[in-house]
């Protein structure tokens, strides 16, 4: 009698034990992972679709930050620091002097 306690008590263990592994796995999305390995081209289209994300996000914060760049260059310029817009000024004509434009 003393023996099958133990063993009771170590199915329970086993038991308890199995029952938090197959909470964690559910917390980590171990089965939409593995259901998602064994079909490869949605794996493919989904990696394409964030790459294309990215890059978009990429080319948009670019551009606004060109921009800013710009607008900023721009209204330092207006202002007329001496330091400053000489500094830009010349710049601009190395530039303008690099592309053949007089």
């Amino acid at each position: 009698m003393h023996t099958r306690g133990v063993d009771q008590q170590s199915v329970q263990w086993l038991t308890s034990r199995m029952e938090e592994l197959l909470v964690s796995m559910e917390r980590m999305g171990l089965a939409e992972y593995v259901e998602m390995m064994h079909r490869p081209g949605r794996v493919i289209y989904t990696n394409l679709l964030a790459g294309l994300a990215r890059g978009v996000g990429m080319a948009i914060g670019f551009a606004l930050l060109g921009a800013l760049l710009i607008y900023i260059l721009r209204w330092i310029v207006l202002l007329n620091l001496p330091l400053i817009s000489n500094f830009i000024a010349d710049l601009i004509q190395m530039v303008q002097y690099q592309m053949g434009v007089s």
